[in-house]
């Protein structure tokens, strides 16, 4: 306990600028915690030199509507946690996930590829509230259900396990999901997952096949990855409602190494080939990559 306060006090008798560039080497975390301990901590940790390093290159542009509003580094970089800024013209989004700094997208719909998204009677785009992006995609009616999205691996931050989703509604005149699974993909046909894009809920609900449904999940479940506890993998099979009032299914993951190892694109996939049953009534925002959450 001696040794520790000797240590921060030595740290104190550095001028702030020193003290704040040391800072600028942790993170937002620990920038927090830091400016608890004392006056020039707090002043220190509050320096835009901290928080410009916090911030991704591609938001420093004075062209940003985000850098134009915002009077401080820190206020900067807390809007890009709370409100995504909009980049590659519109159709894709970027935040930062506030105590790591790591960098979140979200691929829209329009920068998806949808099988017959182009065919009005199968999909049409439609303007829809709460969303990010200008238009979404809504499933009129298909056979065959075929999602895919890609994002550059460097755009990723390093060292970071991230998780990618289906961002979604379901309108109340949806159908076909009821007890049809659904394969989605992250980086290969190698990561294959068997997924639902109903809640298990609205299923017992709205299916009068909810026990043919009982026996298919009974299936997949024991046909799922055994590395997996069996609570998290059920858990993993269901979709979840974010607090923007729309619906996400985990499609997989992906360790960002970083650095000249990470070239080339990464493919994430949502679909239902099989043609068991029509489907109809889905909205596709887009497709989110965030860092995993420990």
């Amino acid at each position: 306990m001696i040794t520790r306060c000797k240590t921060v006090l030595d740290l104190q008798a550095l001028p702030e600028g020193c003290i704040a560039n040391i800072i600028s080497f942790t993170t937002p975390r620990d920038a927090c915690r830091l400016s608890s301990l004392s006056r020039i901590f707090m002043s220190a940790a509050e320096s835009d030199t901290i928080w410009f390093k916090f911030i991704p290159p591609e938001i420093h542009s004075p062209l940003s509507p985000l850098y134009c509003l915002s009077k401080s580094k820190k206020e900067l970089y807390l809007a890009l946690c709370d409100s995504p800024a909009l980049i590659d013209e519109g159709k894709m989004s970027l935040s930062l996930d506030k105590w790591s700094g790591k960098k979140c997208y979200m691929i829209s719909a329009r920068s998806l590829q949808i099988i017959w998204s182009d065919t009005p009677q199968y999909w049409r785009w439609i303007s829809f509230p709460d969303t990010r992006f200008e238009e979404v995609a809504e499933l009129l009616g298909v056979w065959w259900l075929e999602i895919s999205g890609k994002i550059d691996r460097r755009m990723m931050s390093p060292s970071t396990l991230y998780k990618a989703y289906l961002v979604y509604r379901l309108t109340a005149m949806s159908y076909g999901f009821e007890c049809q699974s659904v394969e989605v993909t992250v980086g290969g046909e190698s990561n294959k997952r068997i997924v639902f894009l109903e809640d298990a809920g609205r299923i017992k609900k709205r299916s009068v096949y909810w026990t043919h449904f009982l026996g298919l999940h009974a299936a997949l479940v024991q046909a799922q990855s055994s590395s997996q506890p069996r609570e998290i993998e059920l858990a993993r099979q269901y979709p979840k409602e974010r607090a923007d009032g729309w619906l996400e299914i985990e499609l997989g993951e992906f360790f960002c190494e970083g650095g000249e190892e990470e070239d080339g694109e990464l493919e994430m996939t949502c679909s239902e080939i099989n043609g068991a049953f029509a489907k109809g009534g889905l909205i596709v925002q887009g497709i989110e990559v965030r860092p995993n959450r420990i």
